[in-house]
């Protein structure tokens, strides 16, 4: 197990690129097993997350290879397992994507109830409720869910009582080669399942209302192998922006898509940062004291939750400003509190609110992720803090940051990675 090694106390110059979404990157993948054929996937991080759900289709008979330059292929025409083990999904919850797809296909799935950070419960309550709607018998057991459909998918009218990112696309991946139509009422919009429509679109699918909380799905009988693109990953845009605005300096995010970060940037401004948009970049620049904001997070477009932490992070290091931040996803996404404490910050938990006292800056010390995005507040803690910041347990950060050490290094960062 690695650790990361951090000198802070120094500001950040230069540009950086930013990789595909991991989020996006995911259910792209679980959706090559609708159709037969060589799919090519471009722009896809190299994640431990990634890496998981390729060695999950390849569990299953798919054929998967992957570049440095980030373009995968799959293969899914001989499919010979449909079974998802926990050896594999323990790790990942996005694992259960493959659900809507193996069904749509196959008729049939056996999956393992997923794992992956603990920062709340995520019950795929949604999924199984909607499958049902549409024709799938379900039997929970060892920990797993057998599912079957008995001939074909049915469309039905399905509502989420929230909007539920990879409930939308599991459903979204069932739908398209359903019998009839499926109209999906408070659908997610965020981008990465716009990027999803957009791939199902061109294998063939017939889905109307992308980017809305509407998604008509009309079944088709099958679908084709197409070459797909990730889209660039918004909440490593907005860590790295945040992580600027900490350390302070002068960067240029390229790659990105600014219109996927519409309140991010709206606080960052509001915090006293001058921020520049491009088409496909942002450029941040930090030369002047901090200002406290209130952040309440929220589905897209709001607040995103998986820059929850970062913000904190920034936040705490205004001088003596106040600031209210409401987490309103997750019931546990506040496990780098106590991380934060112990490099000089001053954040009371309240329920589901922390009550931030700028310090004015940090401390180094020695702390331990507890999950993905916790992590990556450590790490903005520790390029801001006086001294030397040690990072434990950082095999979270490499389920969603591709090259992280390296990206921060050639900006200015000094970074090690280095066995703990």
């Amino acid at each position: 197990m690695d650790k990361l090694v951090i000198e802070g106390g120094r500001p950040l110059f230069g540009e950086i690129s930013i990789s595909g979404a991991k989020n996006a990157a995911l259910p792209l993948i679980a959706a090559t097993l609708l159709a037969p054929g060589l799919h090519t996937l471009r722009n896809v991080p190299n994640l431990r997350d990634t890496r998981t759900i390729s060695r999950l289709l390849e569990s299953f008979g798919a054929c998967v290879t992957s570049a440095a330059d980030g373009v995968m292929t799959v293969n899914a025409d001989n499919i010979t397992n449909l079974e998802a083990s926990y050896e594999l999904v323990k790790t990942m919850r996005a694992s259960v994507l493959v659900l809507g797809p193996l069904l749509a296909r196959f008729g049939r799935a056996r999956v393992s109830l997923p794992g992956g950070c603990a920062i709340g419960a995520r019950p795929i309550d949604f999924h199984l409720q909607a499958l049902q709607k549409m024709g799938v018998r379900l039997e929970l057991a060892a920990g797993y869910v057998d599912a079957v459909v008995d001939g074909t998918l049915q469309g039905a009218p399905i509502f989420f009582d929230i909007p539920s990112v990879t409930g939308t696309e599991n459903i979204l991946m069932a739908a398209v080669l359903a019998k009839g139509t499926t109209i999906i009422k408070n659908a997610a919009r965020e981008p990465e399942v716009g990027n999803l429509v957009e791939m199902l679109q061109a294998m063939g699918a017939d889905i109307e209302g992308k980017d809305s909380d509407l998604l008509t799905v009309r079944g088709v009988s099958r679908l084709k192998a197409v070459d797909s693109s990730v889209i660039p990953d918004r909440i490593e845009t907005g860590t790295y922006l945040i992580a600027v605005g900490a350390a302070g300096g002068d960067v240029t995010v390229n790659n990105c898509r600014p219109n996927h970060l519409p309140s991010l940037l709206h606080k960052l401004r509001s915090a006293g940062l001058t921020i520049e948009e491009g088409d496909t970049s942002i450029r941040v620049v930090r030369n002047g004291p901090l200002k406290s904001v209130d952040v309440q997070t929220r589905p897209y477009p709001g607040f995103p939750t998986d820059l929850q932490a970062q913000i904190m992070a920034l936040m705490a290091m205004t001088d003596g400003g106040l600031s209210v931040i409401h987490e309103t996803i997750f019931e546990n996404r506040f496990m780098h509190v106590a991380e934060l404490l112990r490099l000089g910050a001053n954040i009371r938990v309240d329920g589901r609110s922390a009550i931030v006292k700028g310090t004015g800056g940090f401390t180094g010390a020695k702390v331990m992720a507890t999950d993905l995005r916790a992590s990556a507040s450590l790490v903005i803690a520790a390029l801001a803090a006086k001294g030397v910041t040690e990072i434990s347990r950082i095999y979270h950060l490499e389920r969603g940051y591709d090259n992280l050490a390296g990206k921060l290094r050639a900006i200015g960062a000094r970074v090690q990675q280095m066995p703990e």
